[in-house]
């Protein structure tokens, strides 16, 4: 499958001769923040490792089935036993929220999420279906396979403040990054200038099997079967670009740094249409609508 927007390997921010010398299963990327890859998504650790229980945070929750995996990370990085202070979410596709209801009632959490992403984490409404025609690679034909239902942690769930903070996490905020969900956030430290994006653009062509398994860097526009507005999508990469980060965690695909990710960065923002949203597609010319037909993703 034909990258979008090609980068330099050296452009890489994790550093694998470094993590295996600390072997915690996790892959560093600054010194507070690190990331597991579990299958086809990551799932970000934010605290300085030895932060102990509640000294940390998660940030999303995985695929179904990788609840071992990110609690064998946590205790490994941060001590046995550590739980986080709380769980934040990016948004609640189903491979950003697989063990979310198990996680949080095993360590008693709460869970911070953009207002417009409640309804799919109370239990009250399913995403739109998903974009089976559009991409061109394995996942992309079997996304309508993947799970569209709810998850319902809403005895934990608490919006994210108006303000722009994040509870947890002092010294980041979050940004409204919509287009792949509604309530899509990612989350921004100016201090060192680390963006944690979420699926607001991703450095691997996630409807390709292939390339989720080889993992080559390059910028990408969300997950294309899974992206629903596709205007909003480009504001929120023209907007995310305009930060002019050092390092970007993506949600699927490598961490990227420095000059040569920026211009990528730069590259997809300018060239969006062309080289990101698909030539057709179900959700291309119109965004989704929600079941009611009212607007899947109503602007702020």
């Amino acid at each position: 499958m034909a990258q979008q927007i090609p980068v330099d390997p050296k452009a890489r921010a994790d550093d694998p001769a470094r993590d295996a010398e600390r072997d915690d299963f996790t892959h560093a990327v600054t010194g507070d923040v690190a990331y597991r890859r579990l299958v086809l998504v990551n799932t970000v650790f934010v605290g300085a490792p030895g932060s102990g229980d509640r000294g940390w945070v998660l940030v999303d929750a995985g695929v179904m089935g990788a609840k071992g995996s990110i609690k064998a990370a946590a205790e490994a990085r941060f001590g046995a036993g550590a739980r986080p202070a709380a769980i934040v979410l990016t948004h609640g596709h189903f491979d950003h929220v697989g063990v979310l209801e198990d996680l949080a009632a095993e360590w008693d959490v709460p869970i911070f999420a953009h207002a417009l992403e409640r309804p799919y984490l109370d239990g009250s409404a399913s995403y739109p279906t998903p974009d089976p025609g559009v991409g061109g690679g394995l996942l992309g034909r079997l996304s309508p396979l993947f799970p569209t239902r709810p998850v319902d942690v809403s005895d934990r769930l608490q919006d994210l403040p108006a303000d722009g903070s994040v509870p947890p996490m002092a010294g980041w905020r979050w940004i409204h990054t919509p287009g792949h969900a509604p309530g899509h956030v990612s989350f921004w430290r100016e201090a060192d200038r680390t963006l944690i994006v979420g699926d607001a653009f991703v450095t691997t062509a996630q409807e390709s099997a292939y390339a989720v398994a080889m993992q080559e860097p390059e910028l990408h526009g969300p997950p294309m079967y899974l992206t629903l507005d596709w205007k909003a999508a480009r504001h929120s990469v023209r907007a995310l670009a305009a930060l002019e980060p050092e390092r970007v965690i993506t949600g699927h695909g490598r961490p990227l740094q420095g000059a040569e990710m920026r211009r990528a960065l730069h590259a997809l923002a300018d060239t969006f249409d062309n080289v990101a949203v698909p030539k057709n597609g179900r959700y291309v010319d119109e965004p989704a609508r929600a079941a009611d037909g009212s607007a899947y993703a109503p602007p702020d």
